[in-house]
């Protein structure tokens, strides 16, 4: 009887620790969505809202914080050296990716993800290889170096890539064929979501324009909010996390033009793909969900509205940047920390921490 006693005993022990152990590995497991409205500051974030009459998903993020969008060399920022302070840690000269001033290599989060064994994925509606994504995943003293980010990209192990920009990989000067290294390399590059298997690939690279993608006014239809659908469902195999990038790329397109219209309308667009996030997190409580601007673009300012009629009377005063700074919204595991003010270097320490990854 003693026996059966002791071997009772030592049995839920056993099961106590193993609960115990998978709970630590549980906790321990984190993931991190960053949405960048590029161009987006609080006005075109309020001409969204004045539009329609239900509330934004971002919205529903309950903590908020402002960010100064400043860059190394200039008061206003450009999208390489803005996005280059979220990837890095460092501020850099405008046009500059993931280098500092003097060309030195700056290692990524994505990087730093990938060698921790983490899942990582770029999610755009530009071209992967234009400024906000290839400071995730390049290193080049020029922006506009397309077929050096791309050479770039395709060292990476990135697992998810979604964007723009096949030209760039296979109509090269130097008469590389890119998709090919990729394809030999284990990624499905499909020409459409049908040539997609129903049993998602290990790897994916998705080219869905030749250039940029449609704008939100010329046919692109939901294919933002679909392709973040789709990466989160591949990165969430991971057992250790994943660390994911989307943009909403042409929010500052929309400003840059001073079109009223299509800034709203990418808004919108942008803001479904940020539900999309917020519906992965509302089942998967290690997720923190971050959405914020690389600066403001346009100068926008709302004089005046109508509250009935859903309409917001939206003027420019730019068709640049400007050096305003703009709100960050979070939700999930750690999103108190992005309240208050700071540098938009303190984006990748925030997130560094939450993914527990050493620099």
């Amino acid at each position: 009887m003693k026996s059966l006693f002791r071997i009772l005993v030592f049995a839920v022990a056993g099961l106590i620790v193993f609960s115990c152990n998978r709970a630590v590995k549980e906790e321990e497991r984190q993931n991190v969505i960053l949405f960048i409205g590029d161009g987006m500051g609080l006005a075109q974030l309020c001409a969204a809202t004045g539009s329609v009459a239900d509330a934004l998903n971002i919205e529903r993020c309950p903590y908020v914080g402002l960010m100064k969008t400043q860059s190394q060399d200039n008061y206003v920022t450009d999208s390489a050296a803005g996005a280059t302070a979220f990837s890095t840690g460092h501020k850099t000269k405008n046009s500059y990716l993931a280098v500092d001033s003097t060309g030195n290599t700056l290692k990524t989060i994505l990087e730093f993800a990938e060698d921790a064994g983490l899942s990582t994925g770029l999610v755009v509606t530009c071209a992967v290889t234009h400024a906000t994504p290839a400071a995730f995943i390049a290193h080049q003293t020029g922006r506009e170096n397309n077929e050096a980010i791309a050479a770039d990209i395709i060292k990476t192990d990135v697992d998810v890539l979604i964007g723009g920009g096949r030209k760039y990989f296979e109509s090269r000067s130097d008469g590389q064929n890119l998709i090919s290294n990729l394809t030999s390399r284990g990624y499905t590059v499909p020409d459409s979501i049908w040539q997609i298997p129903s049993v998602l690939p290990e790897k994916l690279a998705w080219f869905r324009a030749s250039g940029h993608m449609p704008g939100a006014l010329n046919g692109r239809g939901d294919a933002l909010a679909e392709s973040v659908r789709l990466a989160l469902n591949m990165l969430a195999r991971n057992k250790k996390g994943f660390f994911l990038m989307v943009e909403g790329s042409q929010i500052d397109w929309a400003c840059h033009s001073n079109d009223s219209l299509w800034l709203v309308k990418e808004v919108l667009d942008f803001d479904k793909a940020v539900g999309e996030g917020l519906k992965f997190a509302s089942g998967h409580k290690n997720t923190t969900v971050i959405v914020l601007a690389d600066h403001e673009t346009g100068g926008v300012s709302l004089p005046a509205g109508d509250l009935k009629q859903h309409t917001v009377n939206i003027r420019f005063s730019s068709h640049d940047h400007t050096g305003i700074m703009v709100p960050v919204y979070a939700s999930g595991p750690g999103a108190s920390l992005f309240t208050g003010v700071y540098d938009n270097t303190a984006i990748f320490h925030k997130m560094m921490h939450l993914l527990k990854l050493k620099e």
